[in-house]
């Protein structure tokens, strides 16, 4: 007689993960398992567990992208398991990348003929782009300093006190001493000419941001330019200029066509620019390019040839996916300058939807620019009773994740709101933003001037409160329920 085989834990699994042991087991924190899961199991508990996430879209502190087509999805799952570095064997994926080069190169009006190829490389972002920026001039300036017979141990590199942090990164990790120009209030970005006053015979490189971290500003490339260009004419120097465009690098070309600020300024000698920030494509992709080979040293590049063939590379990791190249190529194609130009302009008209609801309150004062990077950044003009933090928090109840945090050194005594406007942020979003923004206020005992005219979208969600006669939705009475019924129990406490 044949007895049928007892289901095991395992296969009870197959059933219902719920009925299983690990639905009751915590997930490993600190020591790899013993024993293998079923691969259900260990999907769905992350899968879980990964809920606790912030919601990408609504996560308006980050310039990375966060929503890409299927096509292109598609492409990247079908090459996530390409070494880019294998550029022998992954010979089209390489002649993508030179492509995508060539066609950021051209972007930034490198000086390159017809059939010539410009001179760049991919990075995993602007921080490894920057690196090598850097180490690029440093180089140059040392090989030059070593020729004069001068000398070449104390390099300095100059910026404003509003560089994002991987500037820090480079000059500590590279030996190179990092000269910032203070900002001040009513001007959060490097002053031209204070910069070029702080430019002496070590100096590596002025690096200009064009679109600040803290309000995406342009800084202004063209003056600098000049204002160094006397210098170095009064002194017999050369000091060039980097242009740090991570966030305003595929916005400039397209919203601002006529603004110099690239390759066609004589001193401009490398650029990077952030692929998975304005580029439109996932994170995990950088560019930089040099105005000329001649302004890479050669003796940065290195030549492997275990492979199976001569391969020249300069970066600061070896392996490296292949997906993201991909993805901005497609991106590059795909949309061409017409594509991009829309993009940027509906990113530009929503933040100055945010700009103006923000300013109809008459509770905030608005530190960024028209001009720039899409980006609203905005303090509190009374805070005397509540803060930028406040409002933060607060606001992440309603789901939105809007960064506090103060201005760089000699402003720190201000706190600023940010938001960031990426292209998969819609109208209805950015109009649902300042609504939310107007409830805060509201819980806060800080009532809006005037609230936000809304689509009709948003309208039809709308209920009317004949007691104090505003329009609401819904979800927006409960909220303002819960607050009163809070500030009655803070009111019975204090009692």
């Amino acid at each position: 007689m044949v007895f049928p085989k007892p289901p095991s834990e395992s296969d009870l699994f197959f059933h219902s993960n719920l009925a299983s042991r690990y639905a009751r087991d915590s997930l490993p924190r600190f020591s790899m398992p013993e024993n293998s899961m079923p691969k259900e199991a260990a999907y769905q508990n992350i899968h879980d567990e990964l809920q606790l996430d912030g919601n990408p879209k609504l996560n308006l502190a980050s310039f990375v992208t966060t929503a890409m087509e299927e096509e292109c999805n598609k492409l990247i799952m079908e090459s996530i398991n390409k070494n880019y570095v294998d550029m022998d064997e992954y010979p089209v994926t390489t002649e993508l990348h030179n492509r995508c080069v060539n066609m950021i190169g051209r972007l930034f009006n490198a000086p390159i003929g017809e059939g010539e190829a410009a001179t760049g490389v991919g990075t995993v972002g602007s921080s490894e782009a920057i690196m090598l920026a850097g180490l690029a001039f440093k180089k140059r300036w040392q090989n030059k300093r070593k020729a004069q017979d001068k000398p070449y141990d104390k390099p300095n590199i100059v910026t404003g006190a509003n560089v994002q942090v991987c500037w820090e990164k480079f000059a500590r990790y590279f030996e190179v001493e990092l000269k910032e120009v203070k900002v001040r209030e009513g001007y959060y970005v490097m002053d031209p000419a204070k910069a070029v006053e702080m430019v002496d015979e070590n100096t590596i490189c002025v690096a200009a941001i064009l679109g600040s971290t803290y309000n995406g500003e342009f800084e202004d490339v063209k003056l600098l330019n000049d204002l160094l260009l006397e210098k170095n004419k009064q002194t017999g120097w050369d000091t060039p200029i980097h242009v740090d465009a991570a966030s305003g690098g595929f916005i400039a070309p397209f919203l601002y066509p006529e603004l110099e600020w690239d390759f066609r300024l004589p001193l401009v000698k490398s650029i990077n620019v952030s692929g998975h920030k304005y580029g439109l494509v996932y994170a995990g992709i950088g560019w930089v390019l040099w105005r000329t080979k001649e302004d890479l040293p050669e003796d940065l590049v290195f030549h492997i040839n275990y492979l199976g063939a001569d391969q020249p590379t300069f970066t600061l990791n070896f392996s490296k996916g292949s997906s993201q190249i991909i993805a901005q190529y497609y991106q590059l194609i795909r949309l061409g300058q017409e594509g991009y130009r829309s993009i940027m302009e509906n990113c530009r008209d929503n933040a100055m939807v945010i700009k103006k609801g923000l300013e109809k309150t008459g509770c905030f004062n608005i530190l960024s620019k028209d001009n720039g990077v899409p980006v609203v950044a905005f303090s509190l003009k009374n805070t005397s009773k509540h803060n930028e933090y406040e409002i933060s928090e607060k606001l992440r109840r309603h789901g939105w994740i809007v960064p506090a945090y103060p201005m760089p050194p000699a402003a720190q005594h201000i706190t600023v709101l940010r938001v960031v406007i990426r292209a998969e942020f819609s109208r209805t979003l950015a109009e649902r933003l300042v609504l939310d923004i107007e409830n805060v206020l509201r819980e806060l005992d800080l009532p809006p001037k005037h609230t936000t005219k809304v689509t009709s979208d948003i309208k039809k969600e709308k209920a009317v409160d004949d007691t104090v006669g505003i329009k609401r939705t819904a979800l927006d009475a409960r909220r303002e329920i819960i607050a009163q019924e809070a500030i009655k129990r803070q009111k019975i406490l204090a009692a």
